[in-house]
C-alpha cells in the first residue's frame, strides 16, 4: 500500500486538485463573465501589489497547466490585460512551462504506463516522430494548435524525450501562441466596455494562423530534408 502510494501520488494529488477546482465554483469563475465581474478589484491589487500579483498570476498559470484544468485562453487574456501584452506574455509563458515541466515529470515518474494505455490514437499519432525527433517535432506541435496542450505535454514524457529539449521546446513554441491571446487581452476593456466578446478563435484566422503553421514547418524543415536525402539514397542504390 505504502509503495503504491508513493508511486501514484501525483495522480492523487492532480484528481484531488481537479475535484477541489470543481467542487469550489472556480470552473464558472474561470470565465470571461467571472474576470468582468472581479476586473475591478483585480486592477486595483495589480496597481498596488504589481510584483506580488505578477507572481500569484504565475503560479495560479502553472497550477492550472499542471492539474490540466480547463480555461488557459480565459487566464492568458487575463494576464494581457492585468499586466499588458509583454509582462502578460513573459508571465504566462513561464507559468504554463512550469506547469508543463510538473506535469511532463509526473507522467514519467508516477503514471506512464496508465497513461500509455489511455492515450491510445492521439498518442500513436505523434509518439513516433518525438521518438526520432523530439525537439523539432515537439516545437512544431506547439506552435499549431492543433492537438490538446495537455496531451502535448503528456506525450514527450511517454516517449522518453529528454527534459531539456522539452523545456526549450515548450518555452519557444508557446511565445507566438501566448503573445496573440495577451495583445488580445490589453484590449479586453474596449471590447467589454462596448458590449463585445472578445474572438477567442482569433489563432485559427489565417492572418495568424498562416505565420505559425510556416514558423511550424520551418522547425520541421531539417527533418523533411533529412528524409529526402534519405529517399533519394535508396532510390540510387536501386
Amino acid at each position: 500500500m505504502l509503495s503504491l502510494l508513493r508511486r501514484y501520488w501525483p495522480v492523487m494529488l492532480i484528481l484531488a486538485g481537479l475535484a477541489g477546482f470543481f467542487a469550489s465554483g472556480l470552473g464558472r469563475e474561470l470565465s470571461l463573465a467571472g474576470f468582468a465581474a472581479h476586473r475591478a478589484a483585480l486592477a486595483a491589487f495589480v496597481t498596488g501589489h504589481f510584483a506580488l500579483a505578477l507572481l500569484a498570476y504565475g503560479a495560479i498559470y502553472a497550477l492550472a497547466v499542471a492539474l490540466s484544468v480547463p480555461g488557459g485562453a480565459i487566464l492568458t487574456l487575463a494576464g494581457g490585460a492585468l499586466f499588458g501584452a509583454v509582462a502578460g506574455t513573459a508571465a504566462t509563458v513561464l507559468g504554463a512551462s512550469l506547469g508543463a515541466v510538473a506535469l511532463f515529470l509526473a507522467a514519467r515518474y508516477a503514471f506512464a504506463d496508465l497513461l500509455r494505455a489511455r492515450a491510445g490514437d492521439l498518442l500513436a499519432r505523434i509518439g513516433p516522430g518525438l521518438e526520432r525527433d523530439g525537439f523539432r517535432y515537439l516545437l512544431a506541435l506547439r506552435l499549431i494548435p492543433a492537438f490538446p496542450f495537455w496531451l502535448v505535454n503528456l506525450a514527450p514524457a511517454l516517449v522518453g524525450m529528454r527534459l531539456a529539449p522539452y523545456v526549450l521546446a515548450t518555452v519557444v513554441g508557446i511565445i507566438p501562441g501566448t503573445a496573440v491571446y495577451a495583445s488580445l487581452g490589453a484590449g479586453l476593456d474596449r471590447v467589454l466596455a462596448a458590449g463585445g466578446t472578445p474572438d477567442l478563435g482569433l489563432i485559427f484566422r489565417p492572418t495568424v494562423l498562416l505565420p505559425l503553421l510556416a514558423l511550424a514547418l520551418l522547425s520541421l524543415l531539417p527533418i523533411l530534408l533529412r528524409r529526402r536525402r534519405r529517399g533519394d539514397g535508396r532510390r540510387g542504390q536501386a
